[in-house]
């Protein structure tokens, strides 16, 4: 399907970064790159805006977002207030194939290299995406659909900003974070693990106001 293929060209290309914040996406020239009619790239461009990876800006079309500290926290607090309570509800109603799932997903994370050898400081793909699986197999034994969609558009909102601003923070332990929370979660310890969740959350949530406070002093 070709709005299918413009939808995850586009997608992996702002991921990467090939676009910087703020920067327009004009439907002319994604149509001319990919080969597609107009209405193919703007069905694309409408399911990007639905992640939460660009902006639909009136009479202006569409961009990437743009760097904000006010965004990020926003995106971050939504993030703090769901993703506890999910993991409460999975601890709740999980079965023993939802334990092999985060077992298995914590393995792997653990396992991955985050940062690949001429990577410098910014976080690998598979770790990236070892890091999503970790985090969504914690919440899969919710076992509501609809609620996991909204944790996979704001998974996607905070990765973008993620990859723009990996730097890795240099006293803090993402191997522990995450032990903790396959500890908590698999003892069925809730209240551990919903706390233990709020902190890793808050922690990524402070190191992107940090980067973004940083930008703005650069700028200025």
């Amino acid at each position: 399907m070709l709005s299918e293929r413009v939808y995850a060209h586009l997608r992996d290309a702002i991921m990467r970064g090939d676009y910087a914040p703020g920067d327009a996406l004009k439907p002319q020239d994604l149509a001319k790159e990919q080969g597609v009619s107009l209405a193919v790239v703007r069905e694309a461009l409408v399911r990007v805006v639905g992640e939460g990876l660009a902006d639909r800006l009136p009479n202006r079309g569409f961009a990437v977002p743009a760097f904000s500290d006010r965004r990020w926290q926003e995106i971050a607090e939504a993030r703090r207030t769901i993703e506890p309570v999910l993991l409460r509800m999975s601890i709740e109603r999980g079965d023993l194939d939802w334990e092999a799932r985060v077992r298995a997903a914590h393995h792997r994370l653990a396992r991955t290299p985050a940062f690949e050898p001429e990577g410098g400081d910014y976080f690998s793909g598979a770790w990236s995406e070892a890091h999503r699986v970790f985090h969504r197999a914690l919440l899969e034994g919710c076992g509501n659909p609809v609620l996991l969609e909204t944790f996979d558009r704001l998974w996607s909102a905070s990765e973008l900003a993620r990859r723009w601003s990996a730097h890795r923070t240099p006293d803090r332990d993402y191997l522990g974070e995450h032990r903790q929370l396959e500890e908590a979660a698999l003892a069925r310890d809730a209240d551990t693990a919903a706390e233990a969740l709020a902190q890793h959350l808050t922690l990524t949530a402070a190191g992107l106001a940090c980067h973004t406070r940083h930008e703005s002093a650069k700028e200025a």
